[in-house]
């Protein structure tokens, strides 16, 4: 072979850190050392990965287009080298979520996929929709787990769970003895939300509408157990997932709301993967595990 995985892997880290100094530093080895393989890889193929900026290294259109490829490449030569090493099949995993799958689900699958002989280590990031996407996008995480719909022509969405939005309040609000609650009960009510770009707000504006304008919200957060706290200080009533609710239903601390018939809640999680993402024993394992909640 004309490249060696080497200057494949200085490729990558210089595409993800823009720099040549900080990409030899996340390799251990000399900033001469990185810039020379980078250089030969280069000029083995008589091609130019980068546009160069002072020392600000920028991906041109011929590094975007191998920068996955290399990505599978070398996906692919450490799940052989794991294998030669007789090590387990599954390997460490860098797991994206959002905030609800990330605080109330994902982590029971991490002890599952941590709890083998050889102990894989899994490192979990929650953040928004957005986030993950483009982390999963740009193969710094192997795989995300998101409640918000997403298109993008560089990701395999795939469907995961099914999910429903939950409308609740505290056990003294005025609305708790109601049977069920009308299209004017839920005008006349006051809110406590999820933030605006949020999946959860994306499927409950969905199940709202024609009723958004009418809305009347008070608070919008960013995290559950505040919505939780502050609905049951009667502040208001709120609408969250299922799963985030389970325990507070059981306490007696909130009390679900039946809405209307023709208020749908429902909503899909997701996989997403990059499409040219080599997928691993790992990854596979990961999904079987989510798959069993």
């Amino acid at each position: 072979m004309k490249y060696s995985f080497r200057q494949l892997e200085v490729f990558l880290a210089a595409a993800h850190f823009q720099n040549i100094t900080r990409a030899a530093e996340s390799l251990a080895m000399s900033q001469s050392a990185a810039s020379s393989a980078l250089k030969e890889l280069e000029n083995q193929f008589d091609i130019q990965l980068f546009d160069r900026v002072g020392k600000r290294l920028q991906l041109n259109e011929l590094g975007r287009l191998y920068r996955p490829k290399v990505e599978a490449v070398l996906a692919q030569a450490k799940e052989l080298e794991r294998a030669f090493s007789k090590h387990s099949e599954v390997g460490a995993l860098k797991v994206g979520a959002t905030l609800t799958i990330g605080n109330y689900l994902a982590v029971g699958v991490m002890a599952q996929y941590m709890n083998t002989p050889t102990h894989p280590r899994v490192s979990l990031e929650v953040a928004n929709t957005s986030t993950i996407a483009r982390r999963v996008r740009d193969f710094e995480l192997d795989i995300g787990l998101i409640e918000g719909e997403l298109h993008s022509s560089e990701l395999e969405v795939l469907p995961w769970r099914g999910d429903e939005l939950v409308v609740f309040c505290s056990p003294s609000h005025p609305l708790a003895n109601k049977t069920s609650l009308t299209d004017d009960d839920l005008r006349e009510a006051t809110w406590i939300m999820r933030e605006q770009g949020s999946g959860t707000r994306q499927s409950f504006e969905r199940g709202m509408h024609g009723l958004l304008s009418d809305l009347n919200v008070l608070l919008e957060l960013e995290h559950t157990e505040a919505i939780k706290r502050a609905v049951e200080t009667n502040l208001g009533i709120g609408c969250l997932s299922e799963v985030v609710l389970e325990d507070a239903f059981r306490r007696g601390s909130l009390v679900p709301l039946k809405v209307p018939e023709h208020r749908q809640f429902d909503r899909q999680f997701y996989f997403i993967l990059h499409k040219q993402k080599y997928r691993s024993a790992g990854i596979d394992a990961w999904m079987e595990l989510c798959r069993k909640l």
